[in-house]
């Protein structure tokens, strides 16, 4: 039998009701202080008290603290309300691998995996500037690199389904000797992760054909298909696979192209774990790219390290970075906004995944944007900086959003902050044997208009 477990108005669906009906004993008599509060040091506080708990086996505290976080959590209520909502239902769903007995959650009603429309999607990245940031370093450095070149080809490792593609398209056709021919190589294989989209990504490809033809800008788009044998084995499987046939021959690559090695959000996906004397799929990766010879590589990600094997570490970091987007949203959304409520059901995928999992099921591992830069530095890349008028091009795109949003450069790195906090970082590489270029901004206000061009195909 299922019941609600409410805090604040949000709920929880659980199959085992007695999970909340433990009474507080005098081991967590000392938290009922923080019983109602909204503040965010004491609801950290209990997560880690219940993350200990669950590493120690000890069920009657993780209970204990599940109880007073249920009166603190709310899925329409504050930023550290909802916030909680989220992170208790993660303990709570690894709390019932943990102790499958003493709490037996029902998990599939927790996260509702909607398939956006193409239009809906574009909304999605305009909502906040955590996608559209990286579109505009990153079609600003791309847009710099094939200065000259008459052909390029772009290999798209990305979750927003090709979403950065119209801006640097409607850049290209107005380039001054004539725009070049542009080829779009994306994997058939993707996390499974938000956003997710109603539509094949041959479908995608077909609206961006459209689009290009319009601009007046020869293009071509394919799809890398993985081994069929492999449809139903996970990402990570059909990724390792994917590896192998990233070869200039199976990509088709040519002599006289502009290669473009396009990540967003993408290594994060990808194991940092050693098999043995093997290096990690991520650093396979990277070398693979690099035999590419590619003439630009561009890295986006979440500027935050998850990548710890404590739980206790990755409650802190992630408690403390993913309020950013909460906050963010508080400031012009309504707390009832069905909008508001699944771009938050999206961070809560996230959050699941990062807490209430571990080994190859805990596929967020987020590495800081200082740490995978000296990763990719070690690979044998090196960066490129951003020019001014890039900087400028970024920061106009910020006006467009609230005022806590800023930027600021660390190094050759740019970094999207929410009221000084570091939250999505964008970085451009070179192979060590190709000359160094200044990046120039190609996202202007005009962005989100060719999006919505692109998306209605």
């Amino acid at each position: 039998m299922k019941t609600e477990v409410r805090g604040n108005g949000g709920s929880i669906s659980l199959q085992n009701p007695s999970l909340f009906n433990t009474p507080l004993d005098p081991i967590t008599g000392a938290l009922k202080g923080c019983l109602g509060s909204l503040d965010g040091a004491c609801i950290e506080k209990l997560l880690l008290h219940c993350a200990s708990a669950l590493e120690n086996n000890d069920v009657t505290l993780a209970q204990q603290v599940m109880w007073v976080l249920n009166n603190v959590a709310s899925t329409v209520g504050d930023t550290n309300q909802r916030l909680t909502a989220w992170f208790l239902r993660a303990l709570i769903s690894r709390a019932s691998r943990v102790c499958p007995t003493s709490m037996n959650f029902n998990g599939g009603s927790m996260f509702q995996r909607r398939l956006m429309t193409v239009t809906e999607l574009v909304g999605y990245v305009d909502l906040i500037p955590w996608h559209r940031f990286g579109f505009c370093a990153s079609n600003g450095a791309i847009f710099k690199a094939v200065e000259g070149y008459g052909k390029v080809h772009i290999l798209d490792f990305s979750i927003t389904h090709c979403m950065q593609w119209p801006t640097l398209i409607d850049a290209l056709a107005k380039r001054p000797e004539g725009p070049p021919s542009l080829r779009i190589t994306v994997p058939s294989c993707r996390p499974q992760v938000p956003p997710l989209l109603n539509v094949s990504k041959e479908e995608v490809g077909h609206r961006l054909a459209n689009f290009a033809k319009f601009r007046d800008v020869p293009f071509e788009f394919h799809v890398k298909d993985d081994d069929p044998c492999l449809s139903h084995e996970t990402f990570a499987t059909q990724f390792e696979s994917l590896l192998t046939q990233l070869t200039r021959s199976q990509l088709d690559l040519r002599d006289d192209e502009a290669l473009v090695i396009n990540c967003q959000n993408w290594l994060r996906y990808l194991s940092d774990e050693t098999k043995g004397n093997t290096t990690t799929v991520r650093d396979a990766f990277l070398d693979v790219i690099k035999g590419l010879n590619p003439r630009i590589i561009v890295v986006v990600d979440e500027d935050c390290d998850l990548s710890a094997s404590s739980l206790s570490s990755r409650i802190t970091t992630c408690f403390n970075y993913l309020w950013i987007p909460f906050d963010a949203l508080e400031t012009f959304l309504p707390k009832d906004s069905r909008q508001r409520l699944e771009y938050e059901s999206d961070i809560g995928h996230k959050i699941e995944n990062i807490v209430g999992f571990e080994g190859f099921r805990r596929t967020e591992r987020l590495e800081s944007g200082v740490k995978l830069s000296q990763r990719i530095n070690d690979a044998g890349f090196v960066s490129l900086p951003f020019c001014e008028d890039t900087i400028n091009e970024v920061k106009s795109l910020l006006d467009e959003h609230a005022s806590g949003w800023g930027m600021k450069r660390e190094e050759d790195m740019l970094v999207l902050t929410w009221k000084g906090h570091n939250s999505v970082f964008a970085t451009a590489w070179t192979d060590e044997g190709l000359s160094v270029v200044q990046v120039e901004p190609t996202e202007t206000k005009q962005g989100a208009v060719s999006l919505r061009k692109a998306a209605n195909g």
